[in-house]
């Protein structure tokens, strides 16, 4: 009786060390190339208690996902930083950060702050930088020399050569190609809506150019390499991975702008895991790391020397896109306000439902 006590006795320990072993779960909702293998293997094994479970989004997948649950089921969550005011405010998706957890002086002073500006809530901020870029257009400048803008996309010199995405940014650009500034209209609901009509009904008649509408940037780039398109809205990340293997392919700020937003991290209000979500963000900040994540994402880390840190082909690309007055010319994604999104959706409706 004694030997089968200490048997169960024995067992039960190793049962419960074994239990107190255990992997906290890190769960990430986050974009495409924002959790490379590489690093998510190098911070596993510095964290050994600790196992990151990756699932990739976008910022429209990403709230409806924590709207649909209440802000649980993830732990740490990377939306654009004009994507989070709102939605904290109509769903309540989102927690409050704890700064003195974050290594907040190695980021860029300029994103910090403007970041702090959208995303604080009576007193409470909601994000930090990750990473940040722009989207504007790409062209083949040996078969598109002229390109300048976002109207070019519908310019007959190009027919049947170029491409968009039909989301809310070709809105936006094209808004300001026709001389408007969406951001500015974002309080008036009415003069916005004004806003969307005209540009509908130019991307309804543009149709006759678009060679056809890519949907994430793997087809962008084959349609792109192809020569099959010669011009196309883009994110800058997109054509700076495409200029590595062909350099007549560089990413061109709008004349009116690059349209630039800031991808964050923000902590869902059911994650469960807070402290692994803050090692993780002070863990993608050290220089060596930055390097593997911008080589990943294509974009630039919110650090003060982000782009010395980017890998050399593509801080090549940035430079070749990129002068001085381009940056002076930036257009910060604005907040936006509740119900505007849907209003976006219609006009993005009414597109894909024109005939060409």
């Amino acid at each position: 009786m004694t030997s089968i006590l200490r048997t169960l006795l024995a067992g039960t320990a190793v049962a419960l060390m074994a239990g107190g072993a255990q992997a906290e779960t890190l769960r990430l909702l986050t974009w495409g190339s924002y959790a490379p293998d590489e690093l998510v293997q190098k911070f596993e094994e510095e964290y050994p208690d600790i196992d990151v479970e990756v699932t990739f989004s976008n910022n429209e997948e990403m709230i409806a996902k924590l709207r649909a649950t209440g802000g649980t089921g993830f732990d740490l969550a990377q939306p654009s930083h004009d994507r989070i005011y709102a939605a904290q405010l109509e769903y309540n998706i989102y927690k409050p950060l704890d700064l003195s957890k974050i290594d907040v002086d190695k980021m860029t002073p300029n994103l910090v702050e403007g970041v702090k500006a959208n995303t604080t809530i009576d007193g409470e901020v909601y994000s930090v930088p990750h990473q940040w870029g722009t989207s504007g257009i790409m062209a083949n400048v040996k078969e598109a020399p002229d390109a300048k803008g976002w109207g070019d996309l519908c310019s007959e010199t190009y027919k049947g050569r170029t491409s968009m995405r039909l989301r809310r940014t070709i809105l936006l650009g094209m808004g300001f190609a026709m001389g408007k500034n969406p951001f500015e209209l974002y309080a008036d609901p009415e003069a916005y809506q004004a806003m969307l009509d005209e540009v509908t009904d130019k991307l309804i008649a543009c149709k006759d150019i678009i060679k056809t509408y890519w949907t994430g940037g793997d087809d962008l780039s084959a349609l792109m390499l192809s020569g099959e398109v010669v011009l196309s809205e883009t994110w800058d990340s997109t054509a700076y991975k495409i200029y590595s293997e062909n350099k007549d392919i560089v990413f061109i700020p709008p004349e009116t702008g690059a349209l630039a937003w800031i991808d964050t991290f923000t902590i869902p209000r059911g994650g469960q895991a807070d402290d692994a979500a803050y090692k993780w963000i002070n863990f993608v900040l050290r220089p060596e790391n930055v390097t593997i994540m911008s080589a990943s994402t294509g974009a630039i880390a919110a650090v003060p020397n982000g782009i010395q840190l980017l890998p050399d082909d593509k801080r090549a690309a940035v430079e070749a896109a990129f002068d001085q007055a381009d940056l002076d010319n930036l257009k910060f994604f604005a907040n936006i306000p509740p119900g505007l999104e849907d209003m976006e959706g219609i006009a993005l409706e009414r597109i894909k439902a024109a005939s060409n």
